[in-house]
């Protein structure tokens, strides 16, 4: 008996035709390497240069400052010099504008953050009469702008006697700041699982319990990134401060801009105390940032 043995065909010889692809998309792929990172980080030193410049500016001492540019220190590093900064804390004026900027900025903060989240919370999970549509009470005030409650408030204010007081000045930023922290956190709250809520209150967890142990750790991101919102409007804001405080309760902004009347006698001061304005916000962003960059992203894929 003879067994035939049956030898697998031959592969078929596949071939694969790619699709001919355009002078811009090839130019695009050589382009979209080391030639783009190259470009941005250029663009991201130039971005740099006003910073470095103040920086430099407030380590000299006024007559260099007043004699030759910032950038003749890489030529002469002897002119660094903490002289400067020395003087700045001498300054009973900015260093009190500084103690109110802060007076001014933390609490108006957090009071925006615990009240908002208390807010959204609600608006998202809790079932009370009309409210959709004082939610859209509160999305409707977004729309206000500040000057138009300056001279309102300011008189409400003077009337009560908080006109020209770091309480007034919270007060105010409390509640601009609010509406957007309700908006924000509301809508964050409102994708939270469902079950994970209810089975929390299965377990016999009340409404303030859920909120702390439940719904706060999971919405850190958004409230991080509401809180550093916040902390940068309060803390670089001179409109509301050049209206309602007076010349003990005034904060670093306006410090510097009574200081640059002067321009000719205290250069000494603005460098570093502009530098110190904006590096506070600074260090507040970047102790922040990975909380602030989840709380943006936050929703975008599902």
């Amino acid at each position: 008996m003879t067994t035939q043995v049956r030898t697998p065909p031959k592969a078929a010889h596949v071939t694969v035709v790619r699709p001919r692809r355009s002078l811009a998309a090839r130019l695009a792929e050589g382009v979209g390497g080391g030639l783009v990172r190259m470009f941005l980080i250029v663009v991201g030193l130039f971005w740099l240069v006003p910073t470095i410049g103040l920086l430099l500016s407030s380590l000299r001492s006024p007559s260099d400052m007043s004699t030759s540019g910032w950038w003749t220190v890489f030529g002469k590093p002897s002119q660094l010099t903490v002289e400067s900064y020395q003087k700045l804390l001498e300054n009973g004026d900015i260093t009190n504008s500084l103690l109110n900027t802060v007076l001014i900025t933390v609490p108006a903060t957090v009071l925006v953050v615990v009240i908002g989240s208390l807010a959204g919370y609600a608006f998202a999970w809790m079932e009370f009469p009309g409210r959709d549509w004082w939610f859209l009470a509160v999305v409707g005030l977004l729309v206000v702008p500040v000057q138009v409650a300056l001279i309102p408030i300011a008189e409400l204010f003077g009337r009560i006697g908080l006109f020209g007081t770091v309480f007034g000045v919270i007060l105010f930023h409390t509640g601009f700041g609010l509406p957007f922290a309700v908006f924000l956190l509301r809508n964050f709250f409102a994708e939270l699982p469902r079950e994970l809520l209810e089975a929390a209150r299965l377990d016999g967890a009340g409404e303030l319990r859920l909120f702390a142990r439940v719904v706060l750790p999971l919405g850190g991101p958004a409230i991080a990134s509401l809180g550093i919102f916040q902390f940068l409007w309060v803390w670089n804001d001179m409109l509301v401060a050049l209206v309602f405080t007076k010349s003990g309760t005034q904060p670093i902004t306006v410090a510097l801009q009574t200081q640059v009347r002067q321009f000719g006698n205290n250069i000494d001061v603005l460098a570093p105390g502009a530098f110190i304005s904006m590096v506070v916000p600074l260090a507040v962003f970047f102790a922040f940032q990975r909380q602030f960059v989840s709380g943006v992203m936050a929703g975008a894929v599902k």
